[in-house]
């Protein structure tokens, strides 16, 4: 998956629930939403829909399934896995109904993505607008993660990484530090941040292959 300290969320929260529909008499109980499938990658106003694994400021490792397109906890050799280090800078997760394959600078899962804003829901799905990338390297393979700002949150008339470093001073270097820092030491280097326009092409080259392969 193209995978620093709190910041965060108040933001729109897209409506999961669901009216069954049913030629039967009784009702049915509502299919639950798949987060990978069911949602688009962009919301009818052009936002990006960011499904969220891991709330800002916590260490528990959440994740996507793809198959059932569920958040589960995360495990390593059957232990659940906790991130030995500070929680996360934002609101981190995956954008649904895409795909990046290594060539493009992803893993071959759906986009990662950093979400700053006030701590969201684990399993909610919000809106938010990319201002940047993280260019990432974890173990020498590319590991980009996108950087957003939450919708109706004190940082979504942010339009670009330079307007964030003016206006909320250190916070990209505390994104930049903490995912160079968080697996440990000399495991992930980062290389700088992309600007928006960078952002927003990894995120068209992701739907469009999840497009062909859908």
């Amino acid at each position: 998956m193209l995978s620093l300290l709190v910041l965060a969320y108040s933001c729109k929260k897209v409506n999961s629930d669901q009216n069954p529909t049913s030629t039967q008499k009784e009702a049915k109980e509502p299919r639950l939403k798949n987060l990978l499938e069911d949602f688009p990658a962009l919301d009818e106003s052009g936002y990006v829909h960011a499904v969220i694994e891991i709330p800002a400021g916590t260490t528990v490792k959440w994740e996507l399934n793809k198959r059932s397109g569920k958040v589960e906890w995360e495990s390593v050799n059957g232990t659940p896995r906790i991130v030995n280090y500070i929680g996360y800078p934002g609101n981190y997760g995956m954008i649904p109904r895409t795909l990046l394959d290594k060539a493009h600078g992803g893993d071959g899962d759906p986009l990662d993505i950093l979400v700053l804003g006030a701590p969201a829901e684990r399993g909610s799905v919000i809106s938010c607008k990319l201002i940047g990338v993280l260019y990432l390297k974890d173990r020498g393979e590319q590991d980009d993660k996108l950087i957003a700002v939450a919708a109706n949150s004190p940082f979504e008339n942010l339009q670009s990484m330079e307007e964030l470093d003016a206006n909320f001073h250190g916070v990209s270097e505390i994104i930049s530090i903490w995912f160079s820092n968080y697996k440990g030491p000399g495991m992930l280097q980062a290389s700088g941040f992309g600007n928006a326009r960078e952002a927003k092409q990894l995120l068209d080259q992701a739907i469009q292959e999840y497009q062909s392969k859908h």
